[in-house]
């Protein structure tokens, strides 16, 4: 039998034929899809796509929120012999243009709320030429059309007429689909999915049938979740970590998928998240730092307004439930137990309980992906019972390379590397490290992708013998824990060779700091390190209202001391070298978003458009003058701060 994700799709719609595999929200409440639901309507949809003269190896793009039509969607396209290109709904109209072009897709599936950015660019479109619309209203998208000269009759098809149209004409395409099941192989390309590009031009990750499957079911062999479980989606569908979790591991213990409602657009959607969290009482929830940040700050909030004594149980419980547990793995003796154990258990009793309330009252853990997850985050929620578990991965790798599980974990780490992955730490000469020595972490198994579209250079490079060179920094620790300690690609680099990953530094300043909204920690072979900082204007301008400031300089001071604050922490206090943590930083206005390409889709610092974008403060910051972070520049750029100078 061969090892494809259609294959796990059919075998699921035998075993769970009763499970609603995905459920979103509609008008009348929640609306599931079973497993074999999924199945026939993506067949349907497959022999309408066919119909509509999709052939093998063509290319359909999915930009849309989750929902239940993105997973019959994909397969559906999948049954058709074709390949899917998943989008971020994040992505700028002109993101979306490089990768409907570059990837040479013939159609793209959107929703209301995607269409406008696939219509902006429509006529700069190369290869697609058909719009799939989701929603079953397309009067809901009359304006955009007459906006942007498109011709619904001509350009558009409902996603229902094609699913209608299937049915209609299954009987005599069924025997086409057969064939082109037949036909596929392990080795072809399921989705051409884009890196964020933080770096430089995204690349096209080629994954195969066969990296799904691998990945899918070594990870559901490790992580061992029970049958039947309900999962809680926040991350858009076309995020790596979600795509193999949430569409493809499912089929192996019949999960039930929720996806947040996103009908009302994208504000809607953030308040949406507590609401519908509450409401599908999930088992375990996918997240990403930035999410699983957000949730921490606002139930600190939430605590510190219910007055002093409320929030000195709080904090004296959580510092108990910190003690307590330690790294998870190897936990406290008897008597720090017994000494911290009253503390915590009040602290638990009275406001940690009610906290849990906020993930339902079936919720277990987290599982954290995306980016490294500071260990703020990690000692906070294992403390009030909701773990988020750290895991690793690389959307080269489909992406799960190592995890943390309920079982087996260890705070700070990323966890053990999956059944059937080789991970190796090794040195620039290609000699494997010694356990505690940091290193590049090269990969190799079935979940390897099978390269970069159309980019042969990029292939060579990253594959090599049958390795993946992730350019990524980590070590084995001795308990045999994999820590990545950075992305490679973001490396500091002294002016002697040295290298040092910024992210570490670049957490501990933004959780430690209170008017500190965001950093980039910068040196390409300089003396010394310096950062980029944007202010959180909120609370900058309470501290000068509370402080009574009027003098620019005291201000700046304040912002310099508050930047250092992490070097007095339990947590960060001597844990980097003084080398690489900044001598010196420049105050920006503008904080990084999405908007001004400075913050990807998934959250991470596009660094190289910050460093573009700001190469005259990074060029003063190596000036005499600008070597002291209190300067002239900053102070002006503050002074919007001062109400009393104006």
């Amino acid at each position: 039998m061969k090892r494809t994700v259609l294959q796990m799709l059919r075998t699921s719609a035998e075993k769970y034929p009763k499970t609603a595999y995905t459920n979103q929200k509609g008008d009348d409440g929640w609306v599931g899809l079973t497993y074999p639901g999924m199945l026939h309507e993506a067949r349907f949809l497959a022999a309408g796509l066919y119909e509509l003269g999709l052939e093998k190896g063509d290319k359909v793009a999915i930009l849309a929120e989750g929902r239940n039509r993105w997973l019959s969607g994909e397969y559906g396209i999948l049954f058709a012999g074709g390949t899917t290109v998943p989008l971020s709904i994040k992505l700028m109209p002109d993101e979306v243009l490089f990768r409907l072009n570059h990837s040479e897709s013939k159609a793209i599936i959107v929703s209301k709320n995607t269409f406008e950015k696939v219509a902006s660019i429509w006529t700069q479109l190369q290869f697609t030429k058909k719009i799939i619309f989701l929603d079953d209203d397309i009067r809901l998208i009359e304006k955009d059309c007459e906006e942007f000269g498109i011709n619904p009759q001509k350009d558009i098809v409902l996603y229902n007429d094609i699913l209608q149209n299937g049915k209609f004409t299954f009987e005599e395409t069924e025997p086409h689909l057969d064939k082109i099941e037949e036909k596929i192989e392990e080795d072809d390309v399921v989705t051409i999915s884009y890196t964020s590009g933080t770096t430089g031009d995204p690349k096209g990750i080629m994954l195969t049938q066969l990296n799904f499957y691998a990945n899918s079911n070594d990870a559901m062999n490790y992580f061992d979740l029970t049958e039947g479980d309900r999962l809680y989606i926040i991350l858009p569908l076309d995020h790596s970590f979600a795509h193999t979790v949430g569409i493809y591991a499912a089929l192996l213990k019949g999960l039930s998928l929720y996806f947040v409602d996103a009908r009302g657009g994208g504000i809607q959607t953030v308040k949406n998240i507590p609401v519908n969290m509450l409401e599908c009482n999930p088992h375990f929830v996918l997240t990403v730092p930035a999410l699983s940040g957000n949730f921490m700050s606002k139930m600190k909030d939430g605590v510190a307004a219910k007055g002093k004594i409320i929030n000195w149980i709080f904090n004296t419980g959580l510092n108990a439930g910190i003690k307590i547990n330690k790294n998870g793995y190897k936990k406290a003796g008897f008597f720090t137990r017994m000494v911290y154990g009253i503390p915590y258990g009040i602290a638990n009793a009275l406001i940690f309980k009610k906290l849990r309330l906020i993930f339902g009252n079936s919720i277990r853990f987290l599982v954290g992906g995306g980016a490294l997850l500071d260990i703020r985050q990690q000692v906070f929620f294992y403390a009030i019972g909701v773990p988020v578990y750290q895991g690793y991965g690389l959307s080269e790798a489909t992406p799960i390379i190592s995890a943390n599980t309920p079982v087996v974990h260890k705070l700070g780490s990323s966890g053990r590397v999956i059944p059937n992955v080789e991970c190796k730490i090794i040195r620039p000469d290609g000699s494997e490290c010694i356990v505690g020595e940091r290193g590049e972490m090269i990969v190799r198994g079935n979940n390897v992708m099978k390269g970069y579209y159309k980019n042969p250079e990029s292939t060579a490079k990253t594959n090599k013998n049958g390795w993946l060179y992730t350019g990524d920094l980590a070590y084995y620790d001795e308990d045999n824990f994999l820590v990545v300690v950075g992305r490679g690609k973001a490396l500091l680099i002294a002016a002697d060779g040295e290298k040092y990953s910024p992210e570490g530094i670049e957490e501990a300043i933004q959780n430690s700091s209170e008017l500190i909204l965001q950093a980039m920690v910068y040196n390409d072979m300089k003396k010394y390190t310096s950062a980029i900082i944007t202010l959180d204007a909120g609370k900058v301008a309470k501290h000068v209202e509370k402080n009574k400031i009027a003098d620019g300089e005291v201000l700046l001071k304040a912002i310099k001391q508050d930047f250092y604050k992490f070097k007095n922490t339990d947590e960060y206090r001597n844990q980097f070298p003084e080398k690489w943590v900044p001598s010196t930083f420049q105050i920006v206005t503008e904080p990084f978003t999405e908007q001004n390409h400075m913050i990807n889709s998934t959250m991470k610092m596009v660094r190289y458009k910050i460093q573009e974008a700001y190469r005259d403060k990074i060029e003063i910051m190596y000036t005499p003058e600008g070597s002291n972070s209190v300067n002239d520049i900053n102070l002006q750029t503050i002074q919007k701060f001062l109400p009393f100078n104006q």
